[in-house]
């Protein structure tokens, strides 16, 4: 038997390529060959599923967090590809909860780290977008790239959530000259406009530090500006899926920049030829640290078992924890690693997770061979 494993990263225990491992460990001795593949769908764990898989380095520059405090922040690179995750500089997790607020975070930091990918001769980008800390639709990162914005009397404002509602010129005269050469991939896994009841404001800022007040007007920011920005290139991008994505950064990647706004499931699994390898493959074990009612939006495990299903292949999955809300229609089976009651702390060490996942994983192969 020939076994698959491409299961998702335990959040705080196991990265994919550890829970691969510690699957494959429990599993070879009763099988003929067993392939782990590193897997992720665009958040957590993405940048290291990418790279190591097309055996990118690693650059470390200084940048800034979201309040404009500097830091340092990792991007890979390959020839003339570049790998960015946005939450490096720009993300939720660099703030403590009391600093948070989307009327001055802004996404400069990320500017910052594509500006200097592209002055080291990189061209094609793929950028993850999850966990953004910003509510100011890319503005940030298009000052970083040389756009700047004004307001009515023609003064240059800062950018960031809170003057989106002032702006109303913009202009691109100082942007990198680079920029016109480079094509975007952008890993978007939410399908919100950029405004409105189902907008960035109103469905993300509350988790960013947004009172109810800070969200209206945060929306009617970011309805200023895609007014201005719709004068500015002359298309409307704001009602497309994915342009309310990070705080609208969705939207500024399509309008200045011309990105491709994609699942960052579809763009990894394009990069590590996952098709090919489940049709080479007798069992698929996937999984993640929690298989719940999200498992199938878009997540590694769902989107593994629809690819598994396609070309009628046993798949099973495995997880920390089994939801009752978790739809397992697609899976030859579903199993939590557990087999005894511990601690939610005791369960993410890693040693225990691992010995967890191989001791479940030589089960399931002992019933189906």
């Amino acid at each position: 038997m020939k076994v698959l494993v491409a299961i998702d990263s335990f959040k705080g225990s196991l990265t994919s390529i550890e829970a691969g491992n510690a699957v494959k460990s429990g599993i070879s001795s009763l099988c003929d060959e067993v392939d782990v593949i590193g897997i992720a769908d665009g958040g957590e764990g993405s940048l290291d599923t990418i790279a190591n898989f097309l055996g990118a380095n690693f650059d470390e520059i200084l940048t800034f967090d979201p309040l404009f405090r500097q830091i340092k922040a990792n991007y890979a690179y390959k020839d003339d590809l570049a790998i960015l995750e946005m939450s490096q500089s720009s993300g939720l997790n660099l703030l403590k909860i009391d600093e948070r607020n989307p009327y001055i975070t802004s996404t400069y930091g990320l500017g910052i780290m594509i500006k200097d990918a592209i002055l080291k001769g990189r061209r094609n980008f793929i950028i993850g977008i999850g966990g953004s800390a910003t509510n100011d639709a890319g503005t940030g990162m298009l000052e970083a790239l040389g756009f700047s914005f004004f307001d009515k009397n023609d003064n240059l404002i800062k950018a960031n959530g809170q003057n989106l509602i002032k702006i109303s010129k913009i202009s691109d005269k100082n942007t990198l000259k680079e920029l016109k050469e480079c094509k975007f991939k952008i890993a978007c896994d939410v399908n919100n406009p950029l405004y409105g009841k189902n907008g960035a404001a109103y469905v993300y800022a509350a988790q960013k530090g947004a009172s109810n007040d800070m969200i209206k007007n945060l929306d009617l920011g970011l309805i200023n500006f895609s007014k201005v920005v719709h004068k500015f290139i002359g298309i409307d991008n704001s009602s497309i899926s994915g342009s309310g994505a990070a705080g609208g950064l969705g939207f500024g990647f399509m309008s200045f920049l011309n990105a491709e706004l994609l699942r960052g499931f579809e763009i990894i699994s394009k990069i590590i030829n996952l098709e090919e390898k489940i049709k080479n493959a007798d069992l698929i074990i996937t999984g993640e640290g929690k298989l719940d009612a999200q498992s199938s939006m878009g997540k590694v495990p769902s989107e593994v078992a629809k690819l598994a299903k396609k070309h009628s292949k046993k798949v099973v999955a495995l997880g920390g924890a089994v939801d009752e809300g978790f739809d397992d229609e697609l899976f030859n089976g579903a199993f939590c690693i557990l087999d005894s009651p511990i601690s939610l702390e005791e369960a993410m060490k890693k040693e225990i997770a691992k010995a967890n996942l191989a001791k479940i994983s030589r089960q399931i192969l002992k019933l189906l061979k």
